[in-house]
């Protein structure tokens, strides 16, 4: 059995997706309909930049989206790919709707207006520079727990991300965070600041959960034609209304990939597929999850290789 999973922020790169969009009129379609439905060129953006704009997270989150999809398509129309052979989808953070639209529970123009405005939400709902994230390495999510319990509890540090055995993202309030990062070190635990624009996943981003909900709560959702499994829950979630509230807690809580991949794998599932920019959520997969293959795919090669793959 199979998985497609979708990656999220941080993936990102300028000119990403630009092999599909100078192959295939169905790719140009699609991005040339983000420019219409978000009133300004993403298309650009994603495939020329400026890599400032693409970095914006208002931009950022429906690149992804656009990117993601596009891979989608020529793999169901120009390659033909049998989507019954795949047990699960699943979607890391804005990677969720990217899921959400391919296994048709949301439409793409929807979940365009959606990202632009989380992006935006989630921006604004914290001042640039009072808030941080890290990443802690090889440490277990129980531990490092603990270790957060000992902090200041009137200061917000929390798990962000559990992305996978070993990795895990810190986000909060900037001075805690910093702390966080000399506190760890002290313990000798490996930890790396991120470059990000706003501490996402955090009870921080309340504030934009409020501003999202009324817009989620408005759009017309189905029930996944594949079964997906949710970030906050960690489980299949096809259920509409609780789609859409747990859409809403996302936005300030913790991504729990690794017990995501662990769920997948608990049903016999040996192959990952990961759709989209970069190869992150590939190496989580390696991280966590041992005897299974992992693969990622960014251009027509990975496709065709990816079909050989299944022809074995």
């Amino acid at each position: 059995m199979n998985a497609l999973l979708f990656p999220g922020q941080g993936s990102q790169i300028v000119g990403m997706g630009k092999e599909f969009y100078n192959n295939f009129d169905k790719v140009k379609q699609i991005f040339n309909y983000a420019d219409q439905r978000l009133n300004f060129p993403i298309s650009k953006i994603i495939l020329e930049g400026p890599e400032n704009d693409l970095q914006l997270t208002k931009n950022t989150q429906p690149a992804i989206l656009t990117v993601s999809y596009s891979i989608f398509k020529v793999l169901k129309e120009e390659f033909n790919m049998d989507l019954n052979i795949f047990k699960y989808f699943a979607g890391h953070s804005l990677g969720e709707y990217s899921a959400l639209v391919c296994s048709e529970a949301l439409d793409f123009q929807d979940a365009l207006y959606l990202l632009h405005e989380r992006g935006k939400a989630m921006q604004e709902a914290v001042p640039v520079g009072q808030g941080g994230m890290i990443a802690v390495l090889g440490i277990k999510v129980d531990e490092l727990k603990k270790i957060i319990k000992s902090f200041d509890n009137k200061k917000i540090c929390e798990i962000a991300n559990d992305n996978a055995e070993g990795q895990i993202i810190l986000s909060g309030e900037k001075n805690i965070i910093d702390f966080a990062q000399k506190n760890l070190k002290e313990k000798k635990i490996k930890s790396i600041p991120l470059k990000v624009s706003a501490p996402f996943h955090c009870s921080l981003m309340k504030p934009a959960a409020d501003v999202m909900k009324e817009k989620i709560k408005s759009i017309n959702f189905r029930r996944p034609n594949v079964e997906i499994i949710n970030n906050v829950t960690a489980k299949v979630e096809n259920n509409v209304e609780k789609i859409k509230d747990l859409l809403v807690q996302q936005i300030f809580s913790t991504v729990r990939w690794r017990e995501t991949l662990i769920y997948i794998s608990k049903a016999k599932v040996k192959n990952f597929i990961e759709i989209g920019p970069g190869k992150a959520l590939t190496g989580m997969v390696k991280r966590t999850i041992k005897d299974v293959n992992s693969f990622s795919i960014n251009s027509i090669a990975d496709i065709k290789n990816l079909n050989n793959e299944f022809k074995k």
